[in-house]
């Protein structure tokens, strides 16, 4: 009975530290993007995406963080059959998100303006978001792969998220978010660093998801501001871009 009540305590605790953390990112990403789309009507001085494609963009996006936080809670209510039919309907929202996001990617690089609110030139700033669609996709492909693998899944579909935040969290109101991509891509990074911590209290190491898909989102982060200026971007840019006509 003993082992038994443990068995029970740690997986109450596994739910509650997934939703948690699933939580807190819906947090992160509403404060960044509450005066340009969540809380529009309030402020409509804020700069914000034009084009009707990125109010599809902010439903999809949006409707990914309340599945993710849905999902445990559904687990925990022991709906595992509703769990894996939302799971398929997640990975048929993932394929929109990544169609979509690179389609928005695409638009905002070609606006004379270039991306909202980002005083980088806009084909080198699109190597961000190009890259995190590609990341995307690679981490909920392995997740769909591993869905079966239940540790191995529930860390790959949270570190897909986590490589989405860094968007919301850049647009934080608050003047510390001034030093750029160092500031927002690390506080993004907290989110692993606490998947990291609950390896270590929960298992005594690293889960080997969280410690190469976290690897790859840490890389990833400088290794695109770097690649975003060379010419071989910039000519694969003007190509991207030069397909919208």
């Amino acid at each position: 009975m003993a082992i038994l009540a443990v068995g029970r305590g740690r997986a109450l605790a596994e739910r509650l530290f997934y939703t948690g953390v699933a939580g807190a990112m819906f947090v992160a990403v509403f404060l960044g993007f509450a005066r340009s789309f969540f809380l529009r009507p309030w402020f409509p001085d804020v700069p914000a995406a034009p084009e009707p494609v990125f109010f599809v963009h902010g439903l999809l996006f949006t409707a990914w963080l309340v599945l993710l936080v849905a999902q445990p809670a559904l687990v925990a209510a022991r709906r595992t059959d509703l769990h894996r039919k939302l799971g398929w309907v997640g990975a048929g929202l993932a394929v929109a998100m990544v169609a979509l996001g690179t389609f928005g990617a695409l638009v905002a690089a070609r606006r004379p303006t270039g991306f909202v609110d980002v005083p980088i030139p806009p084909l080198q700033f699109l190597a961000v978001p190009l890259f995190d669609m590609a990341l995307f996709a690679t981490l909920v492909g392995l997740a769909i792969v591993k869905r079966r693998n239940t540790q191995s899944h529930k860390r790959l579909m949270l570190l897909a998220s986590v490589n989405l935040l860094a968007a919301g969290i850049a647009r934080w109101p608050f003047a510390m978010m001034q030093a750029g991509p160092p500031m927002y891509f690390g506080l993004s990074d907290l989110f692993i660093v606490a998947l990291g911590a609950w390896d270590l209290a929960s298992r005594g190491r690293l889960h080997p998801v969280t410690l190469w898909g976290g690897l790859a989102i840490v890389v990833s982060q400088p290794l695109r501001l770097v690649l975003s200026g060379t010419e071989g971007w910039l000519a694969f840019a003007r190509w991207a871009v030069g397909l919208l006509g």
